[in-house]
């Protein structure tokens, strides 16, 4: 999938803002690994930007290609993972212009995948 060109900056931003609020134990297993580079830059490239993205573009693709994208993106997340994204999906703070107009079959959807495709 190509990303959309989202700053990486806010995203972090938003993604720190959401840890504080955290239920425990989400917040202490999700802050744990935040601190780590590796993991940080990896969840960045690998789950948050691809949801930026889906969210981003979502509105002007076709059902097949939204299907498409959203099948191609084989990620899996652990709960606090999922804590985390959701509200970047639902329309909280930052990316509110984003989520604007995205059909709600397709925030479903993008819910679904975070609620569903799992670590086990």
């Amino acid at each position: 999938m190509k990303l959309y060109p989202f700053p990486q900056a806010p995203l972090e931003k938003a993604i720190a803002k959401r840890m504080l609020t955290l239920p425990s134990p989400h917040r202490e297993w999700f802050a744990d690994r935040w601190m780590q580079k590796p993991y940080k830059k990896s969840f960045i490239e690998h789950k948050a930007m691809p949801l930026i993205t889906l969210v981003a573009k979502c509105k002007n693709w076709s059902d097949e290609e939204f299907n498409t994208e959203l099948a191609a993106w084989d990620a899996k997340f652990y709960d606090a993972e999922a804590e985390v994204l959701r509200p970047l999906v639902q329309g909280d703070g930052l990316l509110q212009l984003m989520q604007k107009n995205v059909p709600a079959e397709r925030v479903q959807a993008l819910l679904r995948k975070l609620a569903e495709d799992r670590h086990e």
